[in-house]
């Protein structure tokens, strides 16, 4: 494998797991005003692939954000536990938010690199052309 598809390859793994991202970012906000749902989180770690002998990005794992959601004083509520509370979800928009925008800027961050090397591909092949 040449450099430019090492290169190829990395930055789009980075794109598909920044992608990937913004997938629970997006199931976050949409379910803000769920009673009781558990925001959503990822874990990234890198990971050799032996094949194209170059390290890749990915998400290891998906896990719930244990922090408790607020309790609102609802009886009327049909999710209102016997004292009248309901649970509301613990999702944070502004946190999402921030989320989202750098998940965005990383995934722009790797199109970029992919847009280089790719220029930088075409370059050599026009100079071998010549």
């Amino acid at each position: 494998m040449n450099p430019f598809d090492k290169i190829s390859s990395l930055a789009t793994s980075g794109m598909r797991a920044q992608a990937q991202r913004l997938e629970v970012v997006s199931e976050n906000i949409a379910n803000k005003d769920t009673h009781g749902y558990q925001r959503k989180m990822v874990a990234f770690e890198n990971v050799f692939d032996r094949d194209q002998g170059v390290n890749k990005v990915e998400i290891s794992d998906t896990f719930m954000d244990k922090t408790p959601g607020e309790r609102v004083f609802d009886p009327s509520n049909p999710f209102a536990d016997e004292n009248g509370y309901v649970v509301m979800s613990n999702v944070n928009m502004m946190t999402e938010f921030a989320d989202a925008r750098e998940a965005t800027r990383s995934y722009d961050a790797g199109l970029e690199v992919f847009r280089q090397a790719r220029d930088m591909y075409s370059s050599l092949l026009d100079i071998l052309k010549s």
